[in-house]
């Protein structure tokens, strides 16, 4: 470039290259520091960076220089000088020195240099040099103690109870841990200061044999050898009180399984309902009354600080006000209750603790549920499940000091009692430990109940028999059993050996022709107005169907109250379930892809499950779900007719007669899980669990 003044043109002024920001240098990767912001490295040879500016944009190149003291006292320089690059390049400058020290300050900076002129050094002014410790050394392990569960001792308490691991290493330059339990969380955990020990708490969630494993990093990012310490846990313990209120008629006290017997009130009597499928055989009824309670009159936890957990069976007789199912009394209030609350817009489910609540789930006149509230003291959470779901979101809670009576039924108020409970209770159960997700599940989990199995290999006198013993399927004109091939001949061998299409399960299948062809029972196999399952082996005659067809239904007094059926026109296999019982009623639909099968394979699987505790419905194909094969379903309709089998309730007739084959079908009371499911359709019966 040239400038001119009266026509006589000169070179214009270099000017220096631009100083290096301290924020543009970095140590090994990690930030220019120095003092106590000095980088430790686990490098013998480590990589400074810096990016360097030219003031007028040109080249420019790197001159790094580095100096520490020596072990005599004499400071060590070195220097490099990196080849040109463009302005605003980042340069790499490799300590490449044999004799660069472990365990030495290392200092260095760096200035640009166009080739005319050179910056000031980085450290310059208020610039500063950047400084790092080479270690070559890694920490020692760390060691591992533990009160809760000491070291390879058999066995300890237990599932739901914290533990606490203290992690310390005899190496002063420690800054982090890094951790994983076997059956549980993995992490870093940082002491307060290096070289300082860690505690880590653990709440197994689960029994048998666990171990920590643990790593001790220090400042220079080095590892430890691993360290392995191994625990052994047991069962979660039993509840610190139990009652399960199926004590006799005209009972006026409640006995405890485990604490104190409870008091009744004249407002409970004992004899009442039970929840299906949970081993219960009955339980108390509470009238709503002042008197409908019960009481051990002393606390069921003696620590009200302390991490406890309540749960219940419980069916409200109505929902239009506050209800307690049980609580516990603290000083003139009530410490912690579990009930349900009509302080939102509907009715919720509800678990305070101190001031805090947590709510969700939907409480159902007649309707039963299992409610449990859990107070974490180590983490001053608390939580609710329904029906062995979470629901509503963890709350921060900090109980009450003052511990008072526990209470059924009812919870205190000052000088008097409110909220009390109508309805039945049965299965109270408190626990002075976390009462983990998969116990939950397991307190609400309803077993089903086998209600009929039709494996369809023969029929007597116009009906195929229920392998339990109990109602037959009649055959209808236009349903036959087919039989499969005895094996008194082989079709290869002998050519007078008639050729005879297997089974689809088994020895036999019911063939339905697709105009009158049916079978059914005498009357409704399952309740539709609680949780049911269903399931059956089916396949379509015909490749490309002309209109729907019905493999199994149920009817309530004006339609079905469920119906799985083919849709080619969506070449799907759907589940139907009314939403009213009258005629045009709207349906809640779901649905799985699957081509029609034409007369050839194995056919389908088929499963229907109602459960009526999470207010959902599903079909299952072949042993599995799809994200169109669920929905929400609140209110199964009653159903009074007979279980169906290849046909459906049409206006005020029959119809959709489904033209294929179908073999076994089975029926039962409560909702089937995945595992369960898998089991249907091969011929066998369920192990349910």
């Amino acid at each position: 470039m040239v400038a001119t003044t009266s026509g006589v043109a000169h070179a214009a002024e270099n000017l220096p290259p631009k100083q290096p920001l301290v924020q543009d240098l970095k140590t090994g990767g990690k930030a220019c520091g120095a003092g106590d912001g000095k980088a430790f490295l686990a490098e013998s040879r480590p990589l400074v960076n810096a990016v360097l500016y030219d003031t007028d944009g040109g080249r420019v190149s790197g001159e790094f220089e580095a100096w520490w003291t020596d072990t005599e006292g004499v400071e060590q320089r070195r220097s490099l000088t990196t080849t040109a690059k463009a302005s605003g390049s980042p340069f790499t400058f490799g300590l490449s020195w044999d004799d660069l020290p472990a365990n030495t300050v290392v200092s260095w900076h760096v200035r640009a240099d166009d080739g005319t002129a050179k910056s000031p050094w980085s450290s310059e002014g208020e610039g500063s040099a950047c400084e790092f410790v080479y270690d070559d050394a890694n920490p020692e392990k760390a060691a591992v103690t533990s009160s809760e569960y000491p070291e390879d001792v058999l066995w300890v308490d237990g599932v739901g109870v914290y533990g606490h691991f203290t992690v310390d290493s005899p190496s002063d330059d420690v800054v982090a841990y890094r951790y994983g339990f076997l059956r549980g969380v993995s992490g870093t955990a940082r002491p307060d200061e290096p070289g300082g020990p860690v505690t880590l708490p653990f709440l197994p969630l689960t029994s048998g044999p666990d171990t920590l494993t643990v790593r001790a990093v220090d400042r220079a990012g080095r590892s430890s050898g691993e360290t392995s310490y191994r625990f052994f846990v047991k069962s979660g313990r039993a509840p610190v009180a139990h009652w399960k209120l199926g004590d006799p008629e005209g009972s006026t006290t409640a006995a405890a399984e485990t604490g104190t017997a409870a008091d009744a009130g004249g407002g409970v009597t004992f004899g009442g309902p039970a929840p299906t499928g949970t081993g219960l055989a009955s339980t108390a009824t509470l009238n709503g009354t002042g008197d409908g309670y019960l009481t051990p009159d002393a606390p069921a936890v003696a620590d009200p600080r302390g991490t406890f957990a309540v749960s219940a069976w419980a069916r409200p007789a109505r929902t239009d006000r506050d209800m307690t199912v049980a609580g516990q009394d603290a000083d003139g209030a009530t410490g912690f209750a579990l009930g349900l609350t009509t302080r939102d817009e509907a009715p919720v489910w509800s678990f305070t603790v101190g001031g805090a609540r947590v709510s969700g789930g939907a409480p159902e006149t007649g309707e039963w549920a299992h409610v449990l509230g859990v107070y974490d003291a180590e983490t001053g959470k608390a939580q609710l499940y329904v029906n062995g779901n979470p629901v509503g979101a963890t709350a921060e809670a900090v109980p009450g000091e003052a511990v008072g009576a526990f209470q059924i039924g009812r919870a205190r108020d000052g000088d008097s009692y409110r909220d009390h409970w109508h309805g039945e209770l049965g299965d109270i159960r408190v626990h002075d430990r976390v009462v983990v997700p998969d116990e939950a599940a397991e307190l609400a989990h309803r077993k089903p109940r086998a209600l009929g199995h039709w494996s369809l290999e023969n029929a007597s006198d116009g009906a195929s028999p229920d392998q339990g013993g109990g109602a037959p399927l009649k055959l209808g004109p236009g349903a036959t059993i087919h039989r499969g091939p005895d094996g008194s001949c082989l079709p290869d061998l002998d050519p007078d050996c008639p050729v005879v299409p297997y089974a689809l399960v088994g020895d036999g299948h019911l063939a339905l022709d697709g105009e009158t062809g049916h079978a059914a029972t005498e009357g409704p196999v399952v309740d539709t107005s609680d949780s049911f399952s269903v399931g059956v082996v089916v396949r379509l005659a015909d490749a490309e169907p002309t209109r729907p067809m019905t493999v199994l239904s149920q009817s309530g007094e004006h339609t079905d109250a469920f119906r799985v059926r083919y849709e080619p026109s969506s070449y799907a296999w759907q589940l139907l379930m009314p939403n009213a019982d009258e005629p045009g009623a709207t349906e809640t639909v779901v649905a799985q892809l699957a081509m029609a099968d034409g007369g050839e394979g194995e056919g389908h699987r088929i499963a229907v499950v109602y459960d009526d505790a999470t207010d959902r419905i599903k079909l299952y194909l072949d042993g599995a779900l799809d994200t169109g094969s669920t929905a929400d379903f609140a209110g199964g309709l009653p159903s009074s007719g007979p279980l169906q089998v290849g046909r459906a309730q049409v206006g005020n007739g029959w119809g959709e007669y489904l033209h294929g084959d179908v073999d076994e079908v089975h029926a039962f009371a409560g909702a089937l899980d995945d595992s369960d499911i898998n089991q249907l359709g091969w011929g066998t019966e369920p192990c349910l669990c």
